[in-house]
């Protein structure tokens, strides 16, 4: 019993499951953000894309 009583106040690793849980709240945190993100992205690309096409039609005289 007094072996389960020192296991349970025993502190000593808890630093580290505390940085665990915060660096996966993060990661989760930034694998949201990236997905929200992408359609936001991808219609920047695709204007780009057009426009740089547009202008390279207009610079060779098409």
């Amino acid at each position: 019993m007094q072996l389960l009583i020192h296991f349970w106040q025993d502190e000593s690793g808890q630093d580290l499951i505390e940085y665990s849980l915060l660096i996966t709240f993060i990661a989760i945190a930034c694998l949201a953000l990236i997905g929200a993100g992408r359609p936001s992205v991808n219609a920047i690309w695709l204007a780009t894309n057009s426009q740089i096409t547009a202008a390279g039609s207009a610079a060779n005289g098409y």
